[in-house]
């Protein structure tokens, strides 16, 4: 009778055990299924597409290890099939390189993954304040200019923006549409080395100029309205398709560049064959705050490789029930 019931208690557990068990490998809609995402070369941009590497994981797809290549090519590699996905498309700085890969023909874009993304010129509050310095046409003058000659050639260095990124198309129109280009000399090459130059002559108190975005940990370092503040623009001018924008902000402000999102954009041909992977890139949203922090965390030393993946699985345990109810939907989708 011992024998009997312990059997009989047996049997039920592992058939209650058996419908508890999670989905295997082989029953995951991502089995068998290569992707390679893609994105800047910018380190502090990994942190975003891990995240979505990671969550593509749980989905059993086959995810190579990122490769880095300059937005232009990142578009068109997508596009090809070439690559699968990137999550570090701003929308609409990008704009032109989505266009010219194939735009929604060859590509897919649907959520924002992060919002309210910053950018424009800045200088330091204490000469801002000094020389009641608000606007970039201000550099016009020929004494203000020099205030920020790093080189001694009269004209002010403008910390600004490597080739290929897009902010560059946007600073080199502007430049001209303000008639600026024999006042404003734009400093490009490689902005990490270029805006450590800038955060070390704002440590020993001499004038910076620089170009920015948001979310980097440059603000964290520099904190506008603390130690920098944003010059507004004389005017809305912008190149290319965003030419009639309007880049005034609801305060009145206008800091020349429009406030961004950032979209996850995929291989459209996957995209359709792929629901649960289509589902999952609508789903996702990072908030900007915390790629700033990440960011800074990088910039204080913790910037390896395996520093940022503990950062990013730190981020998915802090929230759990958000990355698994972005699995869940995913699954479900892939059922329908």
């Amino acid at each position: 009778m011992r024998l009997s019931t312990a059997s009989h208690y047996l049997g039920a557990l592992l058939i209650a055990m058996s419908f508890a068990a999670p989905a295997t490998a082989a029953d995951l809609p991502g089995k068998g299924i290569k992707v390679l995402p893609v994105q800047n070369t910018i380190a502090e941009e990994t942190f975003q597409t891990l995240l979505v590497t990671k969550a593509l994981k749980k989905l059993g797809y086959d995810v190579q290890s990122i490769k880095e290549i300059a937005p232009p090519t990142a578009h068109i590699a997508v596009a090809n099939g070439d690559a699968t996905f990137m999550a570090d498309h701003w929308n609409p700085l990008h704009e032109a390189f989505y266009q010219n890969a194939g735009g929604d023909a060859k590509l897919s874009r649907t959520g924002v993954y992060s919002d309210n993304s910053a950018q424009g010129y800045l200088i330091d509050r204490a000469t801002a304040t000094k020389y009641n310095i608000t606007n970039i046409s201000q550099f016009a003058d020929p004494k203000i200019a020099k205030l920020f000659d790093t080189d001694g050639d009269g004209t002010a260095d403008l910390t600004g923006c490597d080739p290929g990124w897009g902010c560059e198309a946007v600073i080199e129109h502007q430049l001209t549409a303000f008639k600026l280009r024999g006042s404003i000399t734009h400093k490009q090459g490689s902005y990490s080395a270029l805006i450590a130059d800038t955060i070390t002559r704002h440590k020993e108190g001499k004038p910076i100029f620089y170009y920015t975005w948001t979310p980097y940990w440059v603000s964290g370092v520099m904190v506008p309205g603390r130690d920098v503040v944003w010059l507004e623009v004389p005017f809305s001018s912008l190149p290319g398709d965003q030419a009639k924008t309007d880049t005034k902000l609801p305060n009145g402000k206008n800091y020349g560049f429009v406030v961004n999102k950032q979209n996850i954009v995929a291989n459209k041909v996957f995209v359709e064959a792929n629901p649960a992977a289509a589902k999952l890139f609508s789903l996702m949203k990072l908030p900007m705050t915390d790629i700033s922090a990440e960011n800074m965390r990088m910039n204080k030393g913790e910037g390896s490789s395996a520093d940022i993946e503990r950062h990013t699985n730190g981020w998915i345990k802090a929230h759990q029930a958000l990355f698994d109810g972005w699995i869940a939907q995913s699954l479900a989708a892939a059922k329908k």
